[in-house]
């Protein structure tokens, strides 16, 4: 496609190719941000498009990776899970690769994202009470050998859900 363009790599060596996206594809990812529900008709009518178009456009959008998948939200306060906190980490220096795969294991990490600043990485811990917050990051994070140091900031008030 002529129209693609080139964006940073997402790994050493490799370069990603976004599609170039429309205002009519943009609408279509923004309506499925918020109900990832929606039918093909329905989305269509929310996008002023036929059903085939979006359907069409629906299809590209997942071939080109736009769209990645299909999730549910949840509260997570419904779920038995009433502390939540963002946790930073310092890392020993190219450890992220690694560091990745162990963090994915842990139930408790619900996001995680590397960052620049004074700390390397950031993960959004989800916990049933505090002392099920203190188990996750001193006996689970802080046992990581590439976990140099953590800081914990307490969310007092979600205002969306994850």
């Amino acid at each position: 496609m002529s129209d693609d363009v080139m964006i940073s790599p997402s790994e050493p060596g490799q370069m990603v190719v976004a599609p170039a996206l429309d205002e009519i594809d943009r609408q279509i990812v923004e309506a499925l941000s918020r109900d990832g529900r929606l039918s093909i008709r329905a989305l269509a009518d929310q996008v002023h498009i036929s059903r085939a178009n979006a359907y069409a456009r629906m299809e590209r959008l997942t071939a080109t990776g736009v769209i990645t998948g299909f999730t549910a939200t949840f509260d997570p306060l419904k779920l038995g899970l009433a502390t939540s906190a963002y946790v930073t980490l310092s890392l020993r220096q190219s450890s992220w690769r690694t560091l990745k795969e162990q963090l994915q294991a842990i139930p408790e990490v619900k996001h995680m994202a590397l960052v620049g600043g004074d700390f390397d990485a950031i993960l959004l811990v989800r916990a049933e009470d505090n002392e099920h917050l203190r188990r996750v990051v001193l006996e689970k994070l802080q046992a990581i050998p590439e976990v140099l140091a953590t800081r914990t900031a307490l969310i007092f008030e979600d205002v969306g859900t994850l």
